[in-house]
Order: C-alpha cells, then sequence, then structure tokens
C-alpha cells in the first residue's frame, strides 16, 4: 500500500537519524495511512479511500460528498 492520503496527498518525510555519536543514517517519516469504507449515497455504493488520521477527520466535518469532489478534482479516482 502506497503511504500517501488520496485527500491531502500527504505523503512520507525523509530525514536522518542521528546516533549518540552523531553518525546520520536514513530515515523514513511516514503518515498516519488508514483504509476506510465509507457509503457514498449519490453513486448508491461503498468507496474505500486511503486516508490520514487527518484527512479522516477533516471528511467528518466537510461530509463525504465534498472530499470525494476534492479527491476527484486532484485527479484521484474514487
Amino acid at each position: 500500500m502506497s503511504a500517501h492520503c488520496q485527500l491531502t496527498g500527504t505523503k512520507p518525510g525523509f530525514g536522518n537519524t542521528i546516533s549518540h555519536s552523531h553518525r546520520r543514517t536514513s530515515r523514513r517519516f511516514d503518515p498516519n495511512i488508514q483504509r476506510k469504507r465509507y457509503w457514498l449515497p449519490s453513486e448508491g455504493r461503498h468507496v474505500r479511500l486511503t486516508l490520514s488520521t487527518k484527512a479522516i477527520k477533516t471528511v467528518d466535518v466537510i461530509g463525504l460528498e465534498a472530499a470525494v469532489a476534492r479527491i476527484r478534482a486532484r485527479g484521484g479516482k474514487v
């Protein structure tokens, strides 16, 4: 599963782990991605979205129809 959010576009960030001796090694900061299934009444079907936890809260606030419209405006497939 790709670690990016369909709604917000959040992707992994990259940086370094710094040890006690100050050696740097690469690391990856993954967003908290969840797969969530919603009922989309306008189309009469369920949709499964890959969302970050922040985006799940955004869907709760703006509604599923508006969230799907934003995903489609970004060029995403629902």
